[in-house]
């Protein structure tokens, strides 16, 4: 997931790339990180993005097909659900700290 954090991951196929049974995997990952696959995954895309909306030229739409969100609207719900603040509020505070 790290490599290729737009891929359209599922337990199912992040289970399929280790080898294991979706349950099995999914027990694992918990045990491991402490925390669902998923859950991590959309935390691990959220914080990647967070860094791009930082760079130069950088838009939400870009930001959103590099981290594997379908639509700007989809990223910045997400973002806003996980972060409490829209991708542009992040960026504002962030350039102005």
């Amino acid at each position: 997931m790290h490599h290729d954090p737009a891929r359209p991951w599922t337990v199912d196929a992040l289970a399929r790339e280790v080898g294991l049974s979706r349950a099995a995997f999914s027990r694992r990952f918990t045990e491991l990180v402490g925390e669902p696959p998923m859950t991590y995954l959309t935390g691990w895309r959220l914080d990647l993005a967070a860094d791009l909306l930082l760079e130069d030229g950088a838009t939400v739409a870009s930001v959103a097909r590099a981290v594997g969100y379908g639509t700007p609207f989809a990223l910045s719900a997400a973002f806003k659900r996980v972060r409490g603040v829209s991708p542009a509020e992040h960026r504002e505070r962030a350039r102005a700290a």
